[in-house]
């Protein structure tokens, strides 16, 4: 990882993923360290399933073929970081075992086990070499060397058992290949996912950093252009009004012109800056103080709370507050089935919290929702609320929006304000 750009997420494929062989998942992940389920699992199988036998016979044979029971599942914690060993090893104690017990599977769990994980570890040669050894290695013990070791009838496997422990090997073989093949897949998957997204976001600010070009090149020549003839007109203005006013009037009118027509041209320039329904302003900014016209005129019941102490607040907190709700209660009548909405303003000593709540019906799964849109029936998560959240950010805010549980939609903002100022009228 200390080769990784830093611009990209830290997030890595798995060894396995990268080089085709290795642990995986790598060290150090979530899925590294062995759950104590297998372990447990394996103990249990081991010890009920066999215990009788092994104390059955004399001593020291009881103690042997207990240990023996317990140490395969004991290696278990420890095959994530060396897979074959504890492969021999479990092998080895059940191989060891299975002279002094019936054929059974319930002594062959945790090798089992771990001959899974180490083919699903891309182990897959050394782990089928070991488990063909140890097959090998228990027909030798009880079969062929069975008269010379004085092994029991009973311990003897038959044609049958023979042939279902070549076959369970094989199985758990191509179970784990094909859970190393899923890994493989859905870490595939995770990186394609991860880098259209990291696509998409780079394209998006790619094309808002030349749209800001676009529209700062364009600001740059309407504005000189109109500012230097409105100069140069003014100072012919002053130049004449004494001498001759005549003249002075043709000036002052085409400092009009030009200051409409500079007017006009930056409302062009600006529109697409604008949200579709919102119009250019044609009146002093507003702020919270005309909240109880913009709830009005919401197109649905609003009601409105306002707690603290209320106060002056800057210019650009007062505006941004009144665009989030505007916008937010836009979105309500474009796209929610509410039925009404409850802002609530609360002046902190520090900072100015504003929240906007929606009913509607419960939210559904995620997967059912279409992309882009509110399963609440809310305010839809697109360029609207992306738009508040770059006001609140731009202010060093913050800006939360999602969809409730108990259904409808919420969009609650954070804007930093100055010091308390001395209280001032605020809005109902």
């Amino acid at each position: 990882m200390h080769n990784q750009r830093r611009d990209l997420p830290p997030w890595r494929p798995p060894r396995s993923a990268r080089h085709g062989s290795g642990p995986w998942p790598p060290p150090g992940s979530a899925r590294h360290g062995a759950g104590p389920g297998a372990v447990i699992g394996a103990a249990c199988f081991h010890v009920f399933g066999n215990w009788s036998q092994a104390v059955a016979h004399p001593q020291p044979t009881a103690a042997l073929a207990g240990a023996l029971l317990l140490i395969g599942p004991l290696a278990l914690p420890w095959r994530r970081r060396a897979p074959l060993w504890v492969l021999a090893v479990a092998a080895a104690a059940s191989v060891a075992y299975a002279p002094l017990s019936a054929p059974s599977w319930t002594y062959a769990v945790a090798p089992i086990i771990a001959l899974f994980t180490a083919v699903k570890a891309g182990r897959s040669r050394p782990a089928a070499t070991i488990a063909a050894a140890a097959y090998a290695a228990y027909l030798t013990l009880t079969v062929v060397l069975a008269e010379p070791l004085g092994v029991a009838a009973e311990a003897r496997p038959g044609v049958r058992e023979a042939v279902l422990t070549a076959i369970v090997l094989a199985v758990t073989m191509f179970l784990g290949g094909a859970g190393r093949a899923r890994g493989e897949y859905l870490a595939e998957m995770t990186k394609a996912n991860a880098e259209r997204a990291r696509a998409r976001e780079e394209q998006e600010r790619r094309q808002a950093a030349d749209e800001r070009l676009r529209i700062a090149r364009e600001l740059h020549d309407v504005l000189g252009h109109h500012l230097s003839l409105i100069n140069v007109q003014a100072g012919v203005g002053l130049h004449l009004m004494d001498s001759r006013p005549e003249q002075a009037r043709e000036a002052l009118t085409a400092i009009k012109t030009a200051s409409a027509e500079a007017l006009r041209e930056v409302r062009s320039v600006l529109a697409a800056l604008r949200p579709e329904e919102e119009a250019a302003p044609r009146q002093p900014a507003l702020g919270l103080d005309r909240l109880a016209d913009l709830t009005a005129d919401a197109g649905l019941p609003v009601t409105t709370a306002t707690s603290g102490p209320q106060r002056s607040l800057p210019a650009e907190v007062d505006r941004a507050a009144y665009r989030i709700v505007q916008e937010a209660l836009t979105n309500v009548r474009r796209h929610a089935t509410a039925g009404s909405a409850h802002v609530a303003i609360e002046y902190a000593p520090t900072e100015l919290r504003v929240t906007i709540r929606n009913d509607g019906p419960p939210a559904a799964p995620p997967a059912a929702a279409p992309a882009g849109s509110s399963a609440s029936g809310g305010a839809v998560a697109g360029s609207g609320i992306t738009g508040m959240r770059a006001r609140a950010e731009t202010l060093g805010g913050t800006l939360a929006a999602g969809p409730l549980p108990e259904g409808g939609y919420l969009v609650s903002a954070v804007l930093p304000t100055a010091p308390a100022a001395a209280p001032a009228g605020g809005t109902t």
